[in-house]
């Protein structure tokens, strides 16, 4: 049975995400003269990530915010205008509260979304799910353009990140904590995922499923695989992260993971009220 949720609890999984995201980029940021221009900062219990060359929300992001942070606000901002980064915040009710919300969109900051956050305990072997066309095996090192084109193609990223990808993946090749999957159906490699360990939690850290063979098992596969693997680890907690609602959402539900939270995604919104009036 899956433990249920309170505060310190949803603390504890929102911990592994901003882990996940810490070593990633830390791993990144050692690359010789930090090409992608890495930033990771603390401000008090919130955690601003910032890759300058890597445009989107993905890596520029601030996770862990907390209603007593509300004083920094205007640090955090400050932080990425400087690198002229779009800054973008990620609640969890754990941590949010009226008042955080209010300086938020006193400084022109307006919720955009919902992103969920599940877990589970890895204590069941979901194999009969499996579809016997589906083979899964980890990725050799030389194989990043492989998980390259699958996560560009999955993702829907043009064609031109698809070096930057493969680097900046394959640089945790040989750290223990991550573990790389790659999916193929009749020797045809067509999905990919990613796994991350820390302090007894595994985090599925991202999928990606070639358009062409979505809604044929290769994501479930792909969870399976990674949940039975933190079974045989003795891992205490599996946590992953789907848009509201999605596919991915749903599949890891069929797998026995609960909804922990849905958090909020804050960005930056015009200051200009006529642009508000229009919408």
């Amino acid at each position: 049975m899956n433990p249920i949720i309170n505060i310190d609890f949803a603390k504890t999984i929102e911990q592994s995400e901003v882990d996940t995201m810490s070593s990633r980029l830390t791993a990144i940021k050692s690359i010789e003269d930090n090409p992608m221009k890495v930033e990771v900062k603390d401000f008090g219990a919130a955690t601003a990530f910032s890759v300058k060359n890597i445009p989107g929300p993905s890596f520029n992001t601030v996770k862990g915010l907390h209603y007593t942070d509300v004083n920094l606000l205007d640090e955090i901002i400050a932080f990425y205008d400087k690198k002229d980064i779009p800054c973008r915040f990620e609640v969890t009710p754990a941590h949010a509260s009226s008042d955080l919300f209010f300086k938020l969109a006193h400084r022109g900051f307006y919720q955009t979304g919902f992103h969920t956050a599940l877990y589970s305990t890895p204590s069941v072997n979901n194999n009969d799910l499996l579809n016997s066309d589906i083979s899964i095996r980890k990725i050799e090192e030389n194989e990043f353009d492989i998980f390259a084109e699958i996560y560009v193609k999955g993702f829907k990223m043009p064609d031109f990140v698809k070096n930057g990808v493969a680097e900046n993946n394959k640089i945790l090749y040989d750290d223990e904590n991550w573990k790389f999957y790659l999916a193929s159906v009749k020797n045809e490699p067509v999905g990919i995922g990613v796994f991350f360990v820390k302090n007894g939690t595994a985090t599925l850290a991202a999928s990606a499923t070639l358009p062409d063979y979505r809604n044929k098992g290769i994501h479930t596969a792909l969870l399976i695989k990674r949940i039975n693997e933190a079974q045989s680890m003795n891992l205490g907690l599996v946590v992953g992260q789907a848009e509201f609602g999605s596919t991915s959402q749903t599949n890891m539900q069929h797998l026995g993971m609960n909804i922990a939270y849905t958090k909020a995604i804050w960005e930056k919104g015009s200051n200009d009220y006529s642009v508000w009036k229009k919408r």
